[in-house]
């Protein structure tokens, strides 16, 4: 998949987010990292069609995103998303929250959403839990049903933005693996991501970016390994301290 971010700006009232932030690549997994508050989130919901910018021009497989509410609407359908928290409905049991978008949204038959549902859930080791609500599950299992109803569209791309926050280390770890396995099936991805050792062995490329622009890009393993900005030294020494 071809990206291309031409002089994106984004703008809150007198309060820059983003300053022309230009990118190409072909990705296959890209890992978006950086400080907090450096546009990270904000940049991802411009590419899934979430955010309209100030300024600039949005590009993916050499087709232009046209960003009018009629166009971006399509554009949606194929995106996959993945957020924080709070992903799913709390009034529905988790073969709804994956089985009714693709009934009443993608007009797709009940009975293949439920077989794409319970494929699903047997690949993310979610078989026992199909009848149960959000509040019944635990936080891993929570994101990996929000996974499994991201990736039952059959997105052509992917976006998550920090879907292991909020979890215990093991539960990070189960939707990490995940994510893992999506990608060697060919799923493509964009995660925003403060796993670091997620982004620099999973994530083919990643992004830096920090004060509203990208500071550097390019192989995961050499922004690891060898970076050139003193920006993303010192954020890759204060991230990696007490790391064992």
């Amino acid at each position: 998949m071809h990206i291309k971010l031409n002089n994106i700006c984004m703008q809150f009232e007198d309060m820059m987010v983003l300053d022309h932030i230009q990118y190409e690549e072909d990705i296959h997994s890209l890992a978006v990292i950086g400080p907090s508050g450096g546009g990270k989130s904000t940049l991802l919901r411009i590419i899934g069609g979430l955010l309209i910018p100030s300024s600039g021009d949005f590009y993916m497989d050499g087709k232009r995103i046209d960003f009018h509410e009629k166009a971006l609407h399509q554009y949606r359908r194929e995106i996959g998303f993945v957020f924080q928290t709070k992903g799913l409905f709390e009034h529905l049991s988790a073969m709804d929250n994956v089985t009714l978008p693709l009934i009443y949204t993608f007009g797709i038959p009940k009975s293949d959403a439920i077989k794409t549902a319970e494929r699903l859930f047997d690949q993310f080791g979610l078989t026992g839990e199909t009848h149960k609500y959000p509040h019944q599950l635990s936080g891993g299992q929570q994101q990996r049903i929000a996974i499994a109803r991201a990736v039952a569209i059959k997105p052509k791309l992917l976006l998550l933005d920090e879907p292991t926050s909020a979890l215990d280390p093991e539960y990070t770890a189960d939707v990490l693996d995940m994510l893992g396995e999506l990608q060697n099936e060919g799923l493509k991805t964009i995660i925003v991501t403060h796993e670091m050792g997620f982004a620099k062995n999973a994530c083919e490329k990643a992004m830096f970016l920090a004060g509203n622009r990208i500071i550097e890009s390019g192989k995961s393993t050499r922004l690891f390994q060898e970076p050139e900005s003193k920006e993303l030294k010192g954020f890759l020494d204060k991230i990696l301290e007490w790391k064992v």
